[in-house]
C-alpha cells in the first residue's frame, strides 16, 4: 500500500464528548498540576518541557478507525541490546500493510524490560523509519504507564520528544489496596492535564493486578479534553458498547465526537465494530497485519458473511498469540518471516519443539496473510 501523507480525519460534531484529535494541544499557561510536575531532577527535562511549548510546529497526525499494532521490540541475540535496524524494518512492513497506526512501549514491546533511554530510542527509530518510507501521517501511540503520577507524566513528555503523538496509559496498581475511590480518576486527570500529548486510557486487568475500570469511570474521564480514547483489553464488549454509545465514538462510517473506543485483541474485532467501536490495538498485527485490516474493510463494505469467516480465522490465530505471549509471537516471526529473535531474560527462549508448536498455531493465519499480499 502506498504511503498516506494526507489522512482524512473525523470532523467532530457538537457533542458533550467533542474531541479534536487532528491537532496536538496548543501551548497554554501551565496549570497547577503541570507546574508541580514540570520540576525534575533530570536536567533533560528543561529540554522536553520546552519542547511542549513549540508543539504547534509538529505534524498533526490524526487517529482514525482501523487497526493499530503494538510493535515488537527486537534485541540482538547475545548482548540483548536493541536491534534498531530490525525495529525500523518491522515498522515499515506493518505500515505497508494498511494499518492505521503503530504503538510502541506496549506489552508486545516489552516496555517493562526497557530503560527510559531505550524507550526513547525505540520510538524515535520507529518515527524515523515511517518518515523515511513516506508514512509521515501515520500516528504513533506510546505506552506511558507507570506506578507514579510523576513518572507517567515524565514518560508522556519523553514520548512526545521522541516522536510519539499519543500516550497509552495503564492505571497504577502496585499500591491498589491503599487507593481511595477517586484515586484512579485523579491519576488520569492529573496525567491528562500535564501531558503534552493526548492520552488514551488502557484497561488491561491482567497487567495491573486485576484493576478493571468500569464504563462509568471511563465515560467520566472521557470528558477531559486531553483524553481522546481508550483501549479495552478486558474483552468486555458490553462495556465497550456502553462507552462507545455514551461518548459518540468515531467508527468506520461515523465521525462522531472523535473519541476512539478501541478493543484490545484481534479476536473480537468484528464484535467491537458491531457495538460501535473504533477499531483494535492488537498484537496479532505483528504476524498478520493485512488479515486484521481485512476484517475491518469487509465490515465497512457491509460484507458481514465474509467478515465473519475471516474473523474466525483471525480469532484462531489470536489464540496462538495469547497463549504463547511475546515469546510465541517472536518465535513465529522468526519461523515465518526470518526475524524475531528472543525476548529479554528472564523470559525463556523457546526450544525447537516450542518453536514448532508456536509456528503451528499461526499456520492457518499466515497462509491467509500471504494470500492477501
Amino acid at each position: 500500500m502506498a504511503p498516506r501523507d494526507q489522512v482524512a480525519s473525523p470532523s467532530p460534531r457538537s457533542s458533550t464528548f467533542q474531541h479534536d484529535v487532528t491537532q496536538h494541544p496548543t501551548p497554554r499557561s501551565l496549570s497547577v498540576v503541570e507546574s508541580i510536575y514540570s520540576q525534575s531532577q533530570d536536567s533533560e527535562w528543561s529540554d522536553s518541557t520546552a519542547a511542549s511549548s513549540i508543539d504547534d510546529s509538529r505534524p498533526s497526525r490524526s487517529l482514525r478507525p482501523g487497526i493499530y499494532v503494538p510493535t515488537v521490540t527486537f534485541f540482538h541475540a547475545v548482548s540483548e541490546d536493541l536491534d534498531l535496524p530490525t525495529i525500523s524494518q518491522h515498522a515499515v512492513r506493518l505500515a505497508k500493510a494498511g494499518i492505521a497506526g503503530l504503538t510502541t512501549q506496549g506489552s508486545n514491546g516489552e516496555a517493562v524490560h526497557l530503560t527510559h533511554q531505550e524507550r526513547k530510542l525505540v520510538t524515535k527509530a520507529t518515527r524515523n523509519a515511517l518518515d523515511g518510507a513516506g508514512f509521515h501521517a501515520m500516528p504513533i501511540i506510546v505506552g506511558c504507564g507507570s506506578q507514579s503520577t510523576r513518572e507517567t507524566i515524565e514518560l508522556c513528555r519523553e514520548a512526545m520528544t521522541s516522536g510519539g503523538d499519543y500516550a497509552l496509559v495503564l492505571p497504577p496498581s502496585y499500591y491498589k489496596g491503599m487507593y481511595k475511590a477517586d484515586s484512579l480518576i485523579e491519576f488520569f486527570e492529573e496525567v491528562a492535564e500535564a501531558s503534552p500529548i493526548p492520552i488514551l486510557i488502557y484497561n488491561y486487568p491482567g497487567a495491573v493486578s486485576g484493576i478493571d475500570m468500569d464504563s462509568d469511570v471511563i465515560i467520566k474521564l472521557a470528558k477531559h479534553p486531553n483524553i481522546v480514547g481508550c483501549k479495552l483489553t478486558c474483552g468486555n464488549t458490553g462495556k465497550l458498547g456502553r462507552i462507545a454509545s455514551s461518548v459518540d465514538a468515531v467508527t468506520p462510517s461515523h465521525a462522531g465526537s472523535g473519541f476512539m473506543c478501541m478493543g484490545g485483541s484481534a479476536d473480537f474485532t468484528l464484535q467491537t465494530l458491531v457495538v460501535g467501536g473504533s477499531g483494535i490495538i492488537c498484537g496479532l498485527g505483528n504476524i498478520a497485519p493485512q488479515a486484521c485490516v481485512k476484517v475491518i474493510e469487509l465490515y465497512a463494505q457491509g460484507n458481514m458473511e465474509a467478515a465473519k469467516k475471516l474473523q474466525a480465522v483471525v480469532a484462531r490465530g489470536d489464540w496462538a498469540a495469547i497463549s504463547g505471549g511475546i515469546v510465541g509471537t517472536k518465535s513465529a516471526l522468526e519461523s515465518y518471516y526470518g526475524y524475531g529473535g528472543f525476548a529479554r531474560k528472564p523470559l525463556p527462549r523457546p526450544s525447537k519443539a516450542d518453536a514448532i508448536k508456536h509456528a503451528s498455531g499461526f499456520k492457518e493465519l499466515v497462509e491467509l496473510e500471504k494470500s492477501l499480499a
